[in-house]
């Protein structure tokens, strides 16, 4: 871990598709060489935009199922799980944090892991060895409100509790290409917009990304997978540096670069 702090990392990662779990791609290595980085993480806290809820859940199961919420995709995916056990303490704490911060919270005690959560800690977590669970994104968060989520967990980190915020750093499904496509142009633009921001420090930029940034509408015609970066940037500390993992372009449309705070590069 860095060694001006004992606190947890946090992570935003691009999961991108599904197909991520069998094609790792550029980004799955550096995972898993980050994951072999992680002393003294007690447990895992995933924000995801494939649990949305009208309010804030915390998810309390002590075993929960590898849920594969695609359709459409290689049969192999559906043959994968990500047997980690939950951790209801942490979960029950992340709740009064948020009660604390003004959020009405609820609890669920039978949700399982969605392929936000266990596709890339497939890679990062491989042995599946860290307790895992999750908060849900409620329907209505946004930019402003997503850095007040992650402001909201961040002392988690001084418990050991791993903050990973998963999503993607462009996500235009419609666009979506077989594998190998060429990488279009605003992909790559909108990319070197946010890292420019992230690595800068500039929150307000962030936050004001749909208006500011190139070709925003076009990498996210809607909010969901890019407000976990928010609740990243709300929980990193004011003092770690921010390390880029360059995840190169899948699927002609899909940036998978992601980025970590907290650990010694």
């Amino acid at each position: 871990m860095n060694p001006n702090t004992s606190k947890a990392p946090v992570f935003f990662i691009s999961h991108g598709a599904p197909t991520f779990a069998l094609e790792p791609g550029l980004l799955g290595p550096q995972l898993g060489e980050l994951g072999r980085q992680l002393p003294g993480v007690k447990a895992v806290l995933v924000v995801s935009p494939h649990w949305q809820t009208r309010e804030v859940k915390v998810m309390t199961t002590p075993n929960p199922e590898t849920i594969h919420d695609f359709g459409g995709f290689p049969s192999a995916l559906y043959d994968l799980q990500y047997p980690a056990v939950g951790q209801p303490q942490y979960a029950t704490e992340a709740g009064r944090l948020l009660t604390e911060a003004g959020w009405t919270v609820g609890v669920d005690e039978r949700r399982g892991l969605d392929h936000g959560a266990w596709v890339p800690l497939m890679h990062l977590l491989p042995g599946a060895g860290i307790p895992v669970f999750q908060v849900s994104m409620p329907h209505d968060l946004d930019t402003a409100s997503a850095l007040q989520l992650g402001r909201a967990l961040a002392p988690l980190r001084d418990s050991g509790v791993m903050i990973v915020a998963s999503g993607s750093m462009t996500h235009n499904l419609y666009e979506y290409r077989q594998s190998g496509a060429e990488e279009e142009d605003y992909a790559v633009e909108f990319t070197h917009w946010v890292r420019q921001a992230v690595t800068g420090h500039d929150i307000e930029r962030m936050v004001d990304y749909r208006r500011l940034a190139p070709h925003a509408q076009r990498a996210h015609p809607t909010d969901e997978h890019f407000l976990p970066l928010l609740v990243a940037l709300g929980a990193r500390g004011d003092v770690d540096a921010t390390q880029v993992i360059a995840g190169g372009i899948t699927n002609g449309v899909l940036s998978m670069e992601s980025y970590v705070w907290g650990i010694s590069s």
